[in-house]
């Protein structure tokens, strides 16, 4: 009697007379979908258009990131980027942002995580320096304000989480309350430009998040945008 084998082999065993052969079971497909490369874009995508506007340049960068809800209603209902636009009047960077948005948008269909996005964009630097954005954060480059921009998103949509929680969030804002009453006289200057500072006068940049909003508090250096101290 012979037997015609259909499917590739991929392992076998020898099976004594006194034993019974054992068929690996296949793992049954999940009934849900995930992110994968193959998944054809849905007609209507959710998304969040961001501005970027630089001081080195007069017009305006526009951020948009569509997503794409999958499973919709059920318990596995998960919300994933699907891919990102970026527009401007100004032509000068049109080759490598044209290169940026293909490859990142890609990324983000392939499925897995894309996180790691972040910092590898925020890890670029201009060469002709960076600048410092409205409300008092340096930025590398372009490049990295937009790596920026990326993070904001996908912790609107949860894929990061907020390295500082809610009791954190509320000893800062009680700290800068303090920080801003003892020091309410001391501010009262007119601003030099037009940027809004969204924090206290006089504050320092932080070497951890960029921002310049580390102020003396305690007799420590303390930031009052991500908590970093250095009284530890």
């Amino acid at each position: 009697m012979s037997i015609k084998i259909s499917k590739k082999i991929v392992d076998y065993s020898v099976v004594k007379p006194d034993e019974q052969a054992v068929v690996a079971e296949v793992p049954a497909k999940p009934d849900y979908v995930v992110m994968h490369e193959k998944l054809k874009r849905p007609e209507h995508l959710e998304g969040c258009t961001y501005k970027i506007k630089t001081p080195t340049s007069e017009h305006a960068i526009y951020v948009t990131i569509n997503d794409v809800v999958l499973n919709r209603g059920s318990e596995h209902e998960v919300r994933r980027p699907f891919e990102i636009f970026i527009n401007s009047k100004n032509m000068e960077h049109y080759q490598w942002i044209s290169a940026l948005t293909l490859i990142i948008s890609a990324v983000f269909r392939k499925g897995g995580d894309c996180t790691f996005l972040v910092e590898e964009l925020r890890s670029v630097f201009d060469p002709k320096g960076g600048y410092m954005k409205r409300g008092g954060r340096w930025m590398p480059s372009l490049v990295a304000e937009i790596g920026d921009v990326l993070e904001q998103h996908l912790k609107h949509i949860g894929l990061i989480k907020d390295e500082v929680d809610e009791h954190q969030r509320a000893y800062l804002e009680q700290k800068r309350a303090e920080f801003t009453g003892r020091a309410a006289q001391s501010q009262t200057d007119a601003e030099c430009d037009d940027s809004t500072e969204d924090y206290p006068a006089g504050a320092q940049l932080c070497g951890k998040c960029h921002t310049k909003a580390a102020v003396q508090m305690d007799g420590c250096l303390t930031c009052l945008a991500c908590g970093d101290s250095k009284c530890g």
